[in-house]
């Protein structure tokens, strides 16, 4: 399954009780991951697999159902009102994977132990373990895709996507090799 986040998590839902887990490989967006509190924060990546580890709520589908906000209202009286929720057990996750990933570890390494700790049994693997920014250029000016979707609630007109990093970027670890042995490639 070639994902993004919460559109392709709901395909995703039905998709894992029809296919058994060993083989199934999600290869997932990153191109709208950002940097939040100095946290990477991979909003795609970890939409799948709260989604597979069954704690994602069904509604909202992004998250970890039931969590709290009671870290983001104290960053708040630092920083200000936030924009993008980072709920409490949600934090976690981006404190792992940002200490990691300055530990040396690539994306696909990190999600991969990310995985493992929530008992997620299918194969999620970024798109790439190199830094790709979706970009937008608007009648507001240019805007990061997280500003665009969450802050500005997708309202400015799109005048052209780019995809800043991607001419450098090359496939995950795994990434190629699911693809070419794939019996059907789900484009969600």
């Amino acid at each position: 399954l070639l994902a993004g986040g919460v559109g392709a998590a709901r395909l995703l839902r039905g998709l894992v009780s029809l296919v058994d887990p060993d083989h199934l490989t999600v290869v997932v967006n990153t191109g709208d991951d950002e940097e939040f509190y100095g946290l990477h924060v991979s909003p795609d990546l970890d939409t799948i697999v709260y989604t597979l580890a069954g704690l994602a709520p069904r509604g909202r589908g992004w998250g970890i159902r039931g969590d709290g906000h009671r870290a983001l209202d104290a960053l708040d009286l630092f920083y200000g009102p936030s924009w993008f929720a980072l709920c409490d057990r949600v934090l976690a996750t981006h404190i792992y994977r940002t200490d990691r990933l300055r530990a040396g570890l690539p994306l696909s390494e990190c999600t991969r132990e990310i995985c493992t700790a929530l008992g997620v049994g299918v194969r999620v693997l970024p798109a790439t373990d190199d830094r790709i920014r979706t970009v937008l250029d608007t009648d507001e000016g240019t805007l990061a895709f997280q500003t665009y979707l969450v802050r500005r609630r997708g309202r400015p007109t799109v005048r052209a996507v780019r995809y800043d990093g991607s001419e450098r970027a090359r496939p995950a670890p795994g990434v190629v090799e699911a693809i070419s042995a794939a019996d059907v490639v789900v484009i969600a």
